[in-house]
């Protein structure tokens, strides 16, 4: 039986865009080939689906890739919490080691080409003995590495990662540089290219920094504010281009409102609210107000909220202080979910044009 080709993605840092990547090339490789499988063969972001603890990147890529295999096949491993400890007193590797190893068999019966996502850097999942550098020779795949802007930086975790890829046997074949600031685009394409040359590295692509990407749906502050939406439903997709606290004066807060503004104020200050309701209706500005969050658990004047109503404008009630909300909102770790359609169509445009794909395919 003739054997798949193999990617493996692997990232120097957490949030460098290793599934953006994976969900881009997944898309991009279905146009080159027949059949493309996926796999994450350690996840540590899980969720409940059909029954299984499953990696959420697994899902997405399900989801929106249209991968059909079996999800707990293509997520094997799920690192739930008091994992590591138990494994480090107990467990044995080569239990691991064949459930990926049985996973993948099955993930790639008949694929033309499986793209396999890691889990972090080369080193995540040592102490567990199957860091992705271990995984990447288990399963005998090429690696593809994911970094994130600068100069220095980036060439300097490229080669720190690359030696342990090195150690295990493993072949790097290039690197993907993501989020570069398009002011510095050309210079840090151009640079970096001779750095890594000067590596014996090779560079697939440079993605520039999308904001729409690293920002957090309205969907997802409700998610990780426990909130409730009271008005707004049809706008949650809204992707915050910014945010503000309302603890000012109106006239104040209208010189800092922008389009894709999320405004957090306690629900008690019906002069902030009306102030964004009155710029969002306004054609003047053409600024659209992407959410209210009302902090306090304070619901404002039932006139003032009926004309909110009114607008578009998600209005989210939470029940924590202004400081706090605004603290979890700003710190959110941002993952594209499937129902993020406007992000994943992004994401996919993204590596369809920065990166040279039929480069990867001739290398691996």
């Amino acid at each position: 039986m003739r054997k798949p080709k193999k990617i493996f993605i692997a990232a120097t840092m957490q949030n460098d865009g290793k599934t953006t990547v994976s969900m881009g090339l997944i898309m991009a490789l279905k146009k080159r080939f027949k059949n493309v499988g996926f796999i994450k063969p350690i996840g540590q972001r899980y969720i409940l689906e059909q029954g299984y603890k499953v990696d959420e990147d697994s899902v997405l890529i399900e989801d929106i890739c249209g991968i059909r295999c079996r999800l707990n096949d293509m997520s094997p491993i799920a690192i739930e919490r008091g994992f590591t400890e138990w494994y480090i007193m107990h467990g044995k590797r080569d239990d691991l080691a064949k459930k990926i190893s049985d996973s993948f068999e099955r993930v790639s019966n008949g694929m033309d080409l499986v793209v396999i996502e890691g889990t972090g850097h080369a080193g995540v999942g040592s102490c567990f003995d199957l860091s992705n550098a271990a995984v990447a020779k288990l399963l005998d795949a090429s690696v593809v590495l994911v970094t994130s802007g600068g100069i220095g930086r980036p060439i300097d975790e490229v080669m720190l990662n690359a030696s342990l890829f090195e150690k295990e046997g493993v072949d790097l074949k290039g690197v993907i540089i993501n989020k570069v600031l398009r002011k510095k685009y050309d210079k840090i394409k151009e640079v970096v290219r001779h750095g890594l040359k000067r590596q014996g590295v090779n560079l697939y692509g440079v993605m520039p920094y999308m904001k729409n990407l690293a920002m957090p749906t309205i969907d997802e502050v409700i998610e990780e504010t426990s909130g409730r939406l009271l008005c707004g439903k049809a706008k949650t997709e809204n992707v915050l281009n910014k945010i503000l606290v309302g603890a000012m004066e109106p006239h104040e807060a209208l010189q800092y409102m922008e389009d894709g503004s999320l405004i957090i104020t306690p629900g008690d200050r019906e002069d902030i609210i009306l102030a964004a309701a009155g710029v969002h209706l306004s054609h003047e500005k053409d600024i659209e107000i992407a959410g209210i969050v009302l902090t306090g658990g304070l619901m404002p004047h039932d006139e003032i909220l009926e004309l909110v109503k009114k607008t578009d404008i998600p209005v989210i009630l939470t029940q924590g202080d202004t400081y706090t909300v605004a603290s979890r909102v700003h710190d959110m770790i941002i993952k594209i979910k499937p129902r993020d359609r406007l992000k994943v169509e992004a994401a996919i445009k993204l590596v369809e044009e920065y990166v040279d794909i039929d480069r990867i395919v001739s290398d691996i």
